[in-house]
């Protein structure tokens, strides 16, 4: 007999109550849901498709041995990425102690939800998909380029389609420096991107499939529930 798949929407107060009983089924469902936008948030801080998903683990593992403290006073998502970030920006210290992080050490949170991707059931042809693949990574990089202040804001704004108050919310800055941030990195980005900044900015960076499915398997074996 398997074991009865829990409704992730309909019940998320349900959910939190299995997975604070250490119940693999809901624990699963949780990290499955907030994979993509965490792994995103880690990666536009870290800079390293590695390093994020190590940053990854290490937050849902230490997220999961402290859900008794989550009181709801904020969103599962919000919560869960400040954790993200705090270890993204752990990192950081540790491997380079001489590093300037003074602009990014404020940084909290964003919440998690995965971006639906349009036709993906659709297979392009071979030039479609290469043209995707040079966009995509002319994107990543020019991303990467920029200063951590401006990375971050562009990824809640325009990857991950955050609004200016909840992107100002989260990070903890006034709704007109999220506005002055993002023109700023847009420019940065606008002479190289122009023409592919629009499309292409919602596939970067992605997270699904044969990677999700092994950190999520990675996290339930560390809690000792593989």
């Amino acid at each position: 007999m398997t074991a009865p798949v829990l409704d992730l929407g309909s019940n998320d107060d349900r959910l939190l109550d299995r997975a604070r009983q250490k119940d693999r089924e809901a624990i699963r469902l949780i990290v499955k849901q907030h994979n993509q936008r965490l792994y995103r948030i880690a990666r536009a801080i870290v800079r390293n498709d590695s390093d994020a998903e190590d940053v990854l683990q290490e937050a849902y593992v230490r997220a999961f041995a402290s859900l008794d403290g989550f009181r709801g006073e904020a969103r599962l998502g919000t919560w869960l990425a400040r954790i993200v970030i705090n270890e993204a920006l752990g990192l950081i210290r540790r491997r380079k102690p001489a590093i300037d992080i003074g602009l990014i050490a404020a940084s909290p949170a964003l919440y998690a939800q995965i971006i639906p991707f349009p036709d993906a059931n659709r297979v392009p042809d071979p030039e479609t998909t290469m043209a995707q693949t040079e966009i995509r990574a002319l994107l990543e990089r020019a991303i990467d380029k920029l200063a951590p202040p401006f990375r971050e804001v562009l990824v809640a704004r325009l990857v991950e389609g955050m609004s200016v108050a909840e992107t100002a919310d989260l990070f903890k800055i006034p709704p007109q420096t999220v506005k002055t941030r993002l023109y700023r990195a847009r420019a940065l980005l606008r002479v190289e991107m122009e023409r592919h900044i629009g499309p292409a900015l919602g596939d970067v960076f992605p997270f699904a499939g044969a990677r999700c499915e092994r950190l999520t398997q990675m996290v339930l074996s560390r809690l000792g529930l593989s």
